[in-house]
């Protein structure tokens, strides 16, 4: 009986051991080797954590850019100081970012654009946007439903009492991820001191505008002929502004006949505590 237990307890033993050497190796040969510039890029990094970059957070794109598989400039969130230091601890060439802020490219509010119908599902501008392209009269306009307010990581926006968002210039880094989940492009990215904001997208003609839409641009040249700086278009039905020529006289927004021009250049809209 003695016998048979020391047996039993030696065979255990030897299995044991066989199975903890057996691991010992296989933990060796499929061991990953870290690289200790990962813990210490994410540590330059912002910490936002946004993934407007494209990877899993921050870490995501430390291991990428310890891997050369990405570019400090990726980040869009860092600013110029940590982007630099970035690219000097990787010993590539530091990039140079120009601050952008998103901007509300729609001025067709509650009670300036209409409805065609009454949406009853997902309040998201993606789902509404899909079911016969929205209940907005205007097929381009902003839908309202607080999408891009929801998924800024940085609290930048809210969702303004005429049902369209509103930036908070002031908190808002840039990252994109309102331009990117915005299903009819309302939403851009563009320079602070852009001095002329069109608040329309609509490629629609000018008479299609006005009967959905108070606010949204008609085409009708009248800002054309009136800048004297050759710096204001319309091309396919919309106004266009070259910044570079925009000397932000105003005029042309006097003129507007729909008010969809706005001078916003240098001016940072930032949101009051209620």
């Amino acid at each position: 009986m003695v016998t048979s237990m020391v047996t039993a307890g030696a065979v255990m033993g030897v299995i044991g051991t066989l199975f903890a050497v057996g691991l010992f190796y296989a933990a060796q040969a499929f061991r990953v080797e870290e690289d200790e510039r990962v813990e210490l890029l994410t540590n330059m990094l912002p910490g936002a954590n946004c993934g407007a970059c494209g990877f899993s957070g921050c870490s995501g794109l430390a291991q990428a850019l310890a891997q050369g598989k990405a570019q400090p400039g990726q980040c869009a969130v860092a600013n110029n100081e940590q982007l630099a230091r970035i690219a000097k601890f990787l010993g590539v060439e530091a990039p140079h970012a120009e601050r952008q802020v998103a901007r509300v490219m729609c001025g067709g509010t509650a009670a300036k654009a209409t409805q065609r119908a009454e949406y009853i599902g997902l309040e998201d501008c993606r789902a509404a946007h899909l079911v016969a392209s929205g209940p907005k009269g205007c097929t381009y306009g902003c839908l309202g439903l607080g999408t891009c307010v929801r998924e800024c990581p940085f609290e930048a926006m809210v969702l303004g009492p005429d049902g369209l968002p509103v930036v908070d210039e002031s908190l808002c880094t840039g990252c994109g991820i309102c331009t990117q989940v915005c299903p009819r492009g309302i939403m851009q990215l563009v320079s602070p001191e852009a001095p002329l904001t069109v608040r329309c997208v609509s490629l629609l003609g000018g008479k299609q505008v006005r009967a959905v839409c108070q606010a949204g641009c008609i085409a009708c040249k009248i800002c054309e002929r009136t800048c004297e700086q050759d710096a204001i278009h319309v091309i396919d039905n919309l106004a266009r502004v070259n910044a570079e020529l925009c000397n932000g006289c105003g005029a042309c927004v006097e003129k507007c006949p729909t008010h969809c021009l706005e001078l916003t250049g240098g001016r940072v809209q930032v949101l009051e505590a209620v």
